[in-house]
């Protein structure tokens, strides 16, 4: 007997909801869980997000240990190495192989002098990635007058939820797009915010898609670090479903960059250099 008046959890109403889990695609894995509404459970054959441990080697060193989606791995690989500067576009990249297990990958640069970090790196998801890129206002602020407007803002954001495949299966993970005043260029999903981003960039060197005075848009928190892959790319403008952190505004005001957050459909937060949204700043 209870005393709150509620039925006991044992003697609720059970019911069964199976999904085709054969259909998840590489990314996600099937899972069972029990979901609980009102007095109801359901047994749901579900799936979660796949995560795993990837080790990148550069000229036959180690280079870092990713924690990220299986998938998109040698957009990752180009990605995060142009990034953290190590090349400075894909023809440096001679070779990227991975092993079967997906847990390893293999670059060649198309030159020998590439020197390792003294220490190895540990980047992954929603903690925040960890580079030894140090971020600050040395670095110059972006050369660009590109502009647009707050409706393609909007529009791009709208467009970023159709290439949330991953999410709209499973949920658990971050989508990041490059675009336009156009419309989408690339996409890319994993479970790290910073490595989503890492995949686009990667996506757009391999494809020779320019990213200078293109727009980054991201499902996550907008992190400095974040921040600063949007400046090595060129990219004046930085849009968030989500906020971006007090030393992201900072480095955003130094770097020429805008940068919107919280954008639903009829609303958004300007933080920074509101002239490149024709607003007044």
């Amino acid at each position: 007997m209870t005393t709150s008046g509620r039925k006991p959890v044992a003697s609720v109403r059970k019911t069964r909801t199976v999904t085709n889990i054969k259909t998840y695609d590489k990314g996600a894995k099937p899972y069972t869980y029990q979901v609980i509404e009102g007095d109801t459970i359901t047994s749901v054959a579900g799936g979660v997000i796949d995560e795993r441990l990837v080790t990148l080697y550069v000229n036959g060193e180690e280079l870092a240990t990713v924690m990220c989606s299986p998938i998109q791995l040698e957009a990752l690989a180009v990605g995060f190495l142009f990034n953290e500067r190590v090349i400075e576009s894909y023809a440096d990249i001679g070779h990227v192989q991975q092993n079967v297990a997906g847990t390893v990958i293999d670059i060649l640069l198309t030159h020998s002098d590439f020197n390792p970090p003294r220490r190895m790196i540990l980047t992954s998801g929603c903690g925040g990635g960890v580079t030894w890129q140090q971020l600050s206002q040395s670095h110059p602020a972006l050369e660009s007058d590109f502009t647009t407007r707050p409706d393609i803002i909007t529009q791009r954001m709208h467009e970023l939820k159709g290439e949330a495949r991953l999410y709209n299966l499973v949920r658990g993970i971050h989508t990041a797009v490059l675009g336009d005043t156009s419309g989408l260029l690339v996409s890319a999903e994993d479970v790290g915010r910073h490595n989503a981003v890492d995949k686009v960039a990667g996506q757009a060197l391999i494809q020779q898609i320019p990213t200078t005075d293109c727009i980054l848009l991201t499902s996550g928190r907008i992190s400095s670090e974040m921040l600063g892959k949007a400046h090595r790319m060129g990219i004046p403008i930085v849009v968030s479903r989500t906020a971006p952190t007090s030393i992201t505004l900072q480095l955003a005001e130094a770097w020429n960059i805008c940068v919107v957050g919280y954008v639903r459909r009829g609303s958004m937060r300007v933080y920074t250099h509101p002239y490149r949204l024709g607003l007044i700043d």
